[in-house]
């Protein structure tokens, strides 16, 4: 999704081509670990030559796979008796080796900004990654194009959350002969990627076309152009990531309200892959996640198989509420949007937001906020509560969080 309220690019990290060899105690027998050269049965070490550039991934995928890192050393560097000579601690590999953990904004625990990762890559000197793959999220009888591009970004050291953005600047030069500016998108990967490697990150992107409104011509999106016929291998400037507002809860028995149109869909696709389809020792998800997403045809909606697969395996913790707004009706005989679904629901949604750990995120089109505040209202005025008095208390507690354009 196109994301251009979020703000924030400053500082590169340093890279570089040296290598490092890990030794490495404890790894689990994994079909990842199994794929190893390293006799991991037969002995009690296991030997891993990892560049500078991948090191904290590194510690973060062995760590992952039950390992411990006893010690680490440049390639080729050897202590007497031809022992490995250990450069940093066991105490500090471990304490870095450690996987990020899954950020909160809730009041009682907020996330520590020094966890969030924030503008590794600024657009001065952006990451070059390559395409890896572009897939077409709208079938036949759909409205325009939206893809889902995944990048690699193997070759440096951007990390990121879920619930962030990153930046893609178009190539070329703007009309006044200066590059272009970059342009933020949500992500829709969780930290660890499509391929859960932690070597890629993804995008929902929707191709922009829109009639000039002086010469009538059709006119495409510089940047979104780009993106979405763009070809596997094909380079890609990176900058980022950017984020603080739409970051998922680290409490595992929250009950999460995501509300979505379109590729505003592209950070509730990473929460529900991190609640539900990957497996984590030190977050496993047993709240409530409702997703209510509005689309204008069947056919527009984004990751179909993979929402309804997930709600089928997991029916009482995953609900899944559709709008379709040139396909169905509202009460009143209108289009249905989401707001209307919204009001449809809104007693329950309701009754779920006085939870103390109850979460609701909005991402897509700004238009939606106004329709979800009426059917709140409608029913907390019952309630004898003044719903914006209420959202203001919601925000406060930083359990409201909004990402519209």
């Amino acid at each position: 999704m196109y994301n251009p309220s979020a703000a924030g690019v400053t500082v590169n990290t340093e890279s570089g081509n040296r290598f490092f060899v890990y030794e490495v105690v404890g790894l689990r027998q994994t079909d990842e670990s199994d794929s190893t050269t390293n006799p991991i049965r037969r002995s009690g070490s296991t030997f891993i030559t990892v560049p500078y550039n991948r090191m904290n991934q590194e510690m973060r995928r062995i760590t992952r796979m039950g390992g411990q890192i006893v010690s680490i050393r440049p390639l080729g560097e050897e202590g007497t008796n031809g022992h490995t000579t250990p450069t940093v601690s066991q105490e500090q590999t471990q304490k870095e080796a450690q996987p990020s953990k899954p950020m909160t904004e809730t009041k009682a625990k907020k996330a520590k900004t020094d966890d969030i990762p924030v503008n590794i890559y600024k657009p001065k000197d952006p990451y070059i990654g390559k395409c890896v793959s572009n897939e077409p999220l709208v079938r036949e009888g759909g409205s325009g194009i939206v893809q889902h591009l995944t990048f690699d970004l193997s070759g440096g050291d951007l990390r990121y959350l879920e619930g962030q953005s990153i930046g893609i600047i178009p190539p070329g030069e703007d009309q006044k002969g200066k590059p272009h500016k970059l342009r933020l998108y949500s992500i829709a990967s969780t930290r660890h990627g499509d391929h859960e490697d932690d070597k890629t990150v993804s995008l929902c992107v929707r191709e922009l076309v829109y009639k000039h409104p002086e010469t009538n011509e059709t006119v495409k999106g510089v940047c979104s152009s780009f993106l979405c016929h763009l070809k596997p291998g094909d380079d890609v400037a990176i900058t980022g990531p950017v984020g603080k507002e739409m970051l998922l809860p680290d409490d595992e028995e929250a009950t999460v309200i995501m509300m979505a149109t379109g590729t505003g869909i592209a950070p509730f696709r990473a929460f529900l892959w991190r609640m539900f389809k990957e497996q984590h020792e030190d977050y496993k998800f047993k709240g409530l996640a409702w997703l209510f997403f509005g689309i204008p045809y069947s056919a527009n909606i984004l990751y179909k198989e993979e929402l309804e697969k997930l709600q089928a395996e997991f029916p009482d913790n995953f609900r899944l509420t559709y709008a379709i707004s040139r396909e169905e009706q509202n009460a009143q005989g209108g289009k249905m949007y989401i707001q209307d679904r919204i009001a449809e629901n809104a007693e329950e949604i309701w009754n779920l937001l006085q939870k103390p750990n109850a979460h609701t995120y909005i991402c897509g089109l700004k238009g939606m906020e106004g329709g979800i505040d009426e059917g709140m209202s409608a029913v907390t005025s019952k309630q004898g509560v003044d719903w914006f008095d209420y959202q203001k208390q919601l925000k406060k507690e930083h359990r409201w969080h909004v990402e519209t354009y």
